[in-house]
Formats: C-alpha cells, sequence, structure tokens
C-alpha cells in the first residue's frame, strides 16, 4: 500500500470516527425516531402507497385543504413520510414541510387527557368508577320524568361520551358569565350545572365539555395543569419535543395557520373556541404537535405503553383504552379512542374490528392498527382560511389505501 493510500484510509477512519461522535453527541429524542424503511420491506406495496399522492393532489387542486403531511408506520419503521401543497394561503403562500406544527384540535382528548387519566388511573389516584361529582361537586344529574335527578354520571361515562353532557356550549356566553380568560375550574362549575341531555350511560353524544371537566379532574388531583402533568408524565418522557399547548414564541415559524379571525390567520393559537377561553389550554383541545411526534406516540400504543424504553401505560391499561368499552357497546368508543362510532370513518373501510384512533376539527387525524402493526398520521389545515374545507371522505380513503398496500 502506498503512503497515500495509508493516508487516506487514515483520514478516512477518522472522518467516520468524527461521524460517530456527532451521532452521539445528538439529543436522545434523534436517536429515539422510528427509522425508515422501504414498504417492501415490511410487507408493504411502493407502487400502491404511491397512490396517496394522487388523492392528495387531487383534494389540494379543489382546494379542500392548502396541504398535508402524512406519515405511514408499520412494524416499528415509518414507510411512507410525505409533506404536500402549501402550509398557508392568507396573508401569503408558503410550502408545507415535514415538520411543521399543527394544532391537534380534538386529537388532544385521546393523546393528552384520556392518556392522563389512565395514568392517574394506574397509579391509583382515582377510579374510572368514581363519581364526578366527587371533583365536581356542581355537577348535576339528569332530571328524570317528575323532576327527580337521575344517577350519578361517572369518569368513564366523560372518557366515553355518554355522560349525558351537552355536545359543546356558547364560549361567548361563557365568557360573560366566567370571564376571560376563564381558569379551568370556573368553567368547569358552569358546564355542570346545565341540563343533561340524557341519563348517563344510555346515549352516546360525543362531547368536549365532558374532556374539560376530565383535564379539571387532572388539575383537582395533581396540582397540575392538564399541560403540566401531559408533558411531565407522557411528552417529556418520549422525548416529543414538538408537542405542547401554546407553542412558544420561537416554534411560531413552524406552527400551520389556521383559520383566519380579525384579518389574521391563528397561528400557534388554539382554534377551539372554548379552549381559547381557558388561555390555550384544556382537555378537549390545544395541544399542539408534528407528525414526528405522533409517530412515536403510535408506536408507543402499539407496543402495549412502551417506547424506547420509556413505559407510560401498562399493557392492560393500552387495551382497556382500545377496546370497545363493555358497559357502553352501543357507542363503539373506548376509553377516550374510536373504533366504530359515526366519528370512526377515519378508518376506512379495510382495517379491522380492533383498529381504533381519533381526527381533530381543523383537519387531523391519527388511526392506529394493532393487528398489522400500523398507524397513519394524517395532518392538514383543512379550516385555513375560511373553515370550508373538506376532510372527511379523505380520511377514509387514505386509509384504505395504506390497508390495501399490504401484502
Amino acid at each position: 500500500m502506498t503512503d497515500k493510500a495509508v493516508k487516506m484510509k487514515r483520514q478516512a477512519r477518522i472522518l467516520v470516527g468524527i461521524a460517530w461522535l456527532l451521532i452521539l453527541a445528538l439529543p436522545p429524542s434523534y436517536a429515539q425516531r422510528l427509522p425508515l424503511a422501504k414498504p417492501e420491506e415490511v410487507g408493504m406495496s411502493s407502487a400502491h402507497l404511491n397512490l396517496i399522492n394522487e388523492l392528495i393532489k387531487e383534494a389540494i387542486g379543489r382546494k379542500d385543504f392548502p396541504g398535508a403531511v402524512i406519515a405511514v408506520g408499520r412494524k416499528g419503521r415509518i414507510v411512507f413520510r410525505q409533506a404536500f401543497g402549501e402550509s398557508e394561503w392568507v396573508p401569503e403562500h408558503k410550502p408545507m414541510e415535514i415538520s411543521m406544527i399543527f394544532d391537534l384540535a380534538s386529537m388532544t382528548k385521546p393523546v393528552a387527557t384520556a392518556t392522563s387519566i389512565m395514568i392517574l388511573a394506574e397509579r391509583g389516584r382515582l377510579r374510572l368508577w368514581d363519581k364526578v361529582k366527587d371533583f365536581v361537586p356542581e355537577f348535576s344529574a339528569y332530571i328524570e320524568e317528575g323532576g327527580k335527578p337521575g344517577e350519578d354520571a361517572r369518569i368513564w361515562h366523560l372518557l366515553t361520551h355518554t355522560s349525558g353532557l351537552p355536545p359543546y356550549t356558547d364560549a361567548k356566553a361563557a365568557a360573560e358569565k366566567c370571564g376571560e380568560p376563564c381558569p379551568v375550574g370556573t368553567l368547569v362549575k358552569y358546564i355542570a350545572e346545565l341540563s343533561k341531555n340524557n341519563p348517563p350511560g344510555r346515549v352516546f353524544d360525543y362531547s368536549c365539555l365532558g374532556f374539560i371537566t376530565l383535564a379539571h379532574i387532572v388539575q383537582e388531583i395533581t396540582g397540575q395543569t392538564i399541560a403540566e402533568f401531559a408533558a411531565e408524565n407522557i411528552f417529556k418522557p418520549l422525548q416529543m419535543d414538538h408537542t405542547f399547548y401554546n407553542p412558544p414564541e420561537k416554534y411560531h415559524g413552524l406552527c400551520v395557520p389556521t383559520q383566519v379571525s380579525e384579518g389574521k390567520p391563528l397561528i400557534g393559537v388554539v382554534h377551539d373556541p372554548l379552549a381559547r377561553l381557558q388561555g390555550g389550554v384544556s382537555g378537549n383541545a390545544g395541544l399542539f404537535s408534528t407528525a414526528d411526534d405522533l409517530a412515536t406516540f403510535a408506536q408507543m400504543m402499539l407496543d402495549k405503553g412502551i417506547f424506547g424504553g420509556v413505559r407510560i401505560l401498562s399493557p392492560l391499561a393500552v387495551e382497556r383504552m382500545t377496546s370497545v368499552y363493555a358497559r357502553v357497546e352501543f357507542s363503539g368508543r373506548g376509553l377516550g379512542w374510536d373504533l366504530h362510532s359515526d366519528f370512526a370513518t377515519v378508518g376506512g373501510d379495510i382495517f379491522g374490528p380492533n383498529s381504533y384512533g381519533h381526527s381533530g376539527y381543523t383537519g387531523t387525524s391519527i388511526w392506529i392498527d394493532p393487528e398489522t402493526q400500523t398507524f397513519i398520521i394524517f395532518l392538514t389545515n383543512r379550516v385555513h382560511p375560511d373553515d370550508k374545507g373538506d376532510i372527511i371522505s379523505m380520511r377514509s380513503k387514505i386509509a384504505n389505501v395504506v390497508a390495501s398496500s399490504m401484502r
């Protein structure tokens, strides 16, 4: 070997060593990201998955939404991860990027609130059978015929949307009574005194108010807001570094704008009026995240509560959350998650009966299938700029393409 060859070999070794040192010096969150893989490596068809590209381009052409980020994972690896279209139309056009942060809207319910409640149940801090009024004394019962109060609602009623609470309440009317911004405890007392639509456990009536109440219960038990508790017990342990309520100012450049309000799009400010009334921190909405962070969360759920050596939930808690709750099978809901309700079109027509997920009003969704070890993260801002975008049918179509790409 010539002196020149020896020198080149030595330099190559040095460069490799430097590269490894740089990798090891990266924050742990990079080391724990799911690896990329070709679809064929996990039994999927690249050609079939690529049908997603045309579907999304057609939807953007119809102005169903400005843009999207989609991540598909199977067997612990990411097989599809792309950004489409634009993040913003008003006041100017900007391209969508994979790393962008979305207002998750109602995806907050399972990812932050229900997970927090189950963590407290696992720690013996509450029972799902506990009465809501044990934590919110003002929580009124359904009034039966003849004016007699009915049975008390339990925590599991709130998680399955069968408590009898109305779906929503007018934020302006609530602000007049509770002030603006309104502390969660004050708003929950206002909600608690609302007339109930049905006896608990009888009717599935999707309710944001129930999850606002659950966030208050977390705070009553722990002394922490849902934002603080979820960050400490879910997002930081999983190194979901771009998942939070009220994104810090330094991240606003990555936040995908939602609806135009008072002449400007909401950027890093929650879209949901009741969450906004509470200063952006709520049990029903307010969480912001990225496709990559949500992929971590989805894999944690697929791995029965653990990811990267960090356990968030026990395997049995994951199973209970993601199975139709036996006491209210008619609801099609688990504990915070949707399996077979009328809202479950997110999962399409092909995934099996044990798959589950959730959607968000702003145009976000997640679907997870334990049978095939697959998840789909589909993030859009369909409410930008005028809340007229359409996403419902596209969620089903994307899910069908992913499910049928398996070979």
